[in-house]
């Protein structure tokens, strides 16, 4: 393969700093056309069309290492209609599966679509991700949108990633040859985010757009994040931000480029959809263009400008190749390339050279598996093994014994096994009269990262619970909180699982032991939850008394739709989710007397 071509980090800085001014004219007036131009491969004299190739992957979450259980394999559909899973993910499988797939391809660019970083094993998100950005650059990432997760750490902290520098607390992490500190260098790439602008000035965080040139190619990129990403990250991680609308946003940026002379276009869009099917391979588009594909990206592709070619997207962690109809009826491809590296997305965008746009009809899209069966690439092995060597002595460290895996992300039920374990953690933890005094405790399932694997990678025996492993599963390191709140607020809450703006995708809380009641899944909104059945200790939740509940300070400030939680007074601040989690474990588990996976039994489901 023919070497990468080096950065052109002058130009990436040349539109972070653009994308700071104050109009859209500046912005236009500032940046040069050939801003972000790169160059692979040799080729000959170019015909009317060329292909280009847009390799894309989305989700990453900091996923370095092959991840462990069921984050770690795809489900594959058969020719017979049967499934079959199969292990995949991994960066060294993926830098080469990627490698392999640009070789002889003239004209090739590899997107994102957000959460490169962000809920990451301990491995990465040890070290504030900059495994993963290394790891990135080395992966030839050509441009990514921002997604919620680049705004866990606050602003500073993803501006830092894009420019580089040491981190302002724990400083530099590597050493030179000379024992001097080695200042992280940042991102090669630069991150989009269109949407996403300063609550007083109005200005662009970072770069709306992204201009990729080759031999008089041109194919514009314009990145965003969900419009609701205050509504999935702390109060604190997006503190002077506002998030515009998504379509809106990409269309007004579409016409920035079309001024440009770029009328080729791809949006990156960190939001997305729900296939059918679990399968990598679904066929959404059977019976019509997008019919096998529901969520809100449906509803954003058919507002985005017919000027916008193709969507890359991200957010909901699946798989699909769609053509979902822009909004001069004509389909238009939208691909997901699920998460954790799993997959890689390749799309064909035949570029006409007489137009400079892309010839729409002749856009198609294949989801690949990065399975394990291929060599692993050197030099990703060695990144991991250096920052691994870092890590080992924090991440070795066992926290507790299981007798069997535990799932949590893997689990497709409402209620998952790992988050009744977390949430029992927290009870306990925080029940104490002089820790909180807590009866009641709530977990979120989205801040449930991974299973809990009795055999997993490394070198400690089978059922044991590593310091990395735990931090795997809860990686935020939320403070936990202890508040007052009502009967009716509990109740309250627990409809707004499945009402409001969780209603079209229900987020059910993992509750602790005693809390019990029935999700009735037959009937819709508020309703599936019986209130006569909400139970604590068997005994019925009275509205008006006054009760006091545990939960991290995510749910607390009323993260994820549930503002009844945020209502909560009293508030007293513990330990940590992931020391609570911990504590738990050493407490309650030997390697005589492991932990069993508990029985998920405290949601009656009626479906």
């Amino acid at each position: 393969m023919s070497a990468t071509p080096p950065r052109n980090r002058a130009a990436r800085r040349i539109l972070a700093a653009a994308a700071g001014l104050t109009t859209v004219g500046a912005l236009v007036a500032a940046l040069p056309s050939a801003a972000g131009a790169h160059d692979r491969g040799h080729g000959h004299k170019p015909g009317r069309t060329v292909d280009v190739q847009l390799l894309s992957f989305n989700d990453l979450h900091g996923n370095l290492e092959a991840p462990q259980g069921s984050s770690g394999t795809v489900t594959e559909r058969q020719p017979d209609g049967t499934t079959k899973t199969v292990p995949a993910g991994g960066v060294e499988y993926l830098a080469t599966h990627l490698r392999a797939a640009r070789e002889g391809q003239e004209y090739s660019v590899t997107a994102a679509a957000g959460d490169m970083i962000g809920a990451s094993p301990l491995m990465s998100g040890l070290f504030h991700d900059e495994p993963t950005i290394e790891a990135l650059n080395k992966l030839d990432l050509d441009v990514t949108s921002v997604g919620n997760h680049e705004f866990d750490e606050g602003r500073a902290e993803l501006l830092r990633m894009q420019d580089g520098g040491c981190h302002p607390t724990a400083g530099c992490f590597e050493k030179k040859d000379n024992g001097k500190p080695k200042k992280f260098k940042g991102a090669d790439f630069p991150y989009l985010a269109a949407n996403v602008t300063d609550e007083k000035s109005g200005r662009p965080v970072l770069a709306p757009y992204w201009v990729w040139k080759h031999k008089g190619v041109k194919v514009g990129f314009i990145g965003v994040t969900l419009k609701g990403t205050p509504n999935v990250v702390t109060a604190e991680g997006v503190k002077g931000l506002k998030f515009g609308d998504e379509a809106e946003t990409i269309n007004k940026y579409a016409k920035v480029l079309e001024r440009q002379g770029v009328k080729s276009i791809v949006a990156l869009v960190h939001e997305g959809g729900a296939p059918a099917s679990g399968s990598y391979n679904y066929d959404c588009d059977s019976p019509g263009p997008g019919d096998g594909i529901s969520g809100p990206i449906v509803d954003i592709a058919k507002k985005v400008s017919p000027q916008v070619d193709a969507l890359v997207t991200g957010h909901t962690h699946q798989a699909y190749a769609c053509t979902i109809p822009d909004p001069a009826g004509k389909p238009r491809m939208v691909t997901s390339a699920a998460s954790f590296g799993r997959l890689f997305t390749d799309t064909t965008l035949t570029y006409d050279r007489r137009t400079d746009d892309i010839v729409r009809t002749s856009v198609r899209s294949m989801n690949h598996v990065v399975d394990r069966t291929v060599p692993k690439a050197a030099d990703m092995t060695a990144l991991i093994n250096r920052w691994n060597t870092l890590a080992a002595p924090v991440a070795s460290r066992p926290q507790g014994f299981i007798s069997a895996d535990i799932n949590g992300r893997g689990s497709n039920a409402p209620e998952k096994p790992l988050g009744d374990l977390i949430a029992d953690a927290q009870l306990a933890g925080l029940a104490p009269a002089d820790k909180g005094g807590a009866q009641i405790a709530f977990m979120n399932p989205g801040g449930i990262r991974s299973d809990l694997a009795y055999k997993a990678s490394g070198s400690e025996g089978d059922g044991v619970v590593t310091y990395g492993e735990a931090f795997t599963v809860q990686p935020f390191t939320n403070m936990m909180n202890v508040v007052d709140l009502t009967g009716a607020q509990v109740v309250e809450a627990l409809k707004q699982q499945v009402s409001g703006s969780n209603q079209a995708s229900p987020k059910i809380l993992q509750v602790s032991k005693g809390l019990t009641y029935t999700l009735d899944l037959t009937k819709t909104g508020a309703a599936r939850i019986d209130v006569a059945s909400v139970k604590l200790n068997g005994e019925a939740l009275d509205p008006a008394r006054t009760y006091r509940v545990a939960m991290n300070e995510f749910l607390a400030g009323g993260g994820d739709g549930f503002a009844a939680l945020g209502q909560g007074k009293n508030k007293l601040v513990g330990a940590s989710d992931l020391d609570v989690f911990n504590a738990y474990l050493a407490a309650n588990s030997s390697a005589t007397a492991p932990l069993a996976p508990p029985a998920a039994d405290r949601i009656t489901v009626v479906q």
